[in-house]
């Protein structure tokens, strides 16, 4: 009786104590920008006292501010000339390049990056995991294996942020009826939360035999 209780306990406190953890650590993170601004314009001069969370203030409001001026007339102007400008600094240019279509990628409501769960075949056949279609093959990759190959990105679990990034012909990927955040949540609870109504659909059609070519 004893142990249920304390593990009741520990089941209430250690998600409340992890997510004060890891705003805390956001927040302490963004507090570290604000001794990049002059001293004039930090809390210390402002408010006569250095102001826990100061910094992420900042940050948002330089956020909100750079999204609204980028966003009209001028300031997309002012994108396109900064952006050719970068672009020919020899190696800071490609680093750039590479980065800005990445996060354009996943960041942008136009962005195809993790648009679809799907189930592959991984890392050997007969074993299906969840991954994220993020595009198809184009250019080289597609006149080396064919336009009929998707690119999937493949989470590790409870870490989604690393993983593998494979191709796969699209008769291979079998498409999930769950969204995105719900295959998220099954990848990172390690298959213990999941859709309930979706995963046995998806588990039954998935059991049969597959076609292989």
């Amino acid at each position: 009786m004893l142990k249920r209780y304390f593990i009741a306990g520990l089941l209430f406190w250690v998600p409340i104590g992890i997510t004060l953890w890891v705003l805390h650590f956001l927040v302490s993170s963004m507090d570290g920008i604000a001794g990049l601004l002059p001293p004039i314009l930090r809390s210390e001069s402002l408010f006569g006292f250095k102001l826990f969370g100061f910094g992420f203030i900042v940050v948002t409001l330089l956020l909100f501010g750079t999204g609204i001026l980028v966003t009209h007339l001028l300031g997309k102007r002012l994108m396109g000339w900064w952006n050719s400008l970068i672009q020919r600094v020899p190696v800071a240019g490609g680093i750039y390049k590479s980065v800005k279509q990445i996060s354009d990628t996943v960041l942008s409501d136009s962005g195809n990056a993790f648009n679809k769960a799907v189930l592959v075949e991984f890392p050997y056949p007969g074993a299906w995991t969840i991954a994220f279609q993020t595009g198809s093959a184009k250019g080289e990759l597609s006149d080396k294996i064919g336009a009929d190959f998707i690119s999937v990105y493949v989470p590790t679990t409870p870490n989604p942020t690393s993983g593998y990034m494979i191709y796969v012909h699209r008769s291979k990927a079998r498409d999930l009826n769950m969204s995105v955040d719900q295959a998220l949540k099954t990848v990172i609870s390690m298959g213990v939360v999941g859709p309930e109504a979706a995963m046995p659909v998806s588990l039954s059609t998935h059991a049969l035999p597959n076609n292989r070519n």
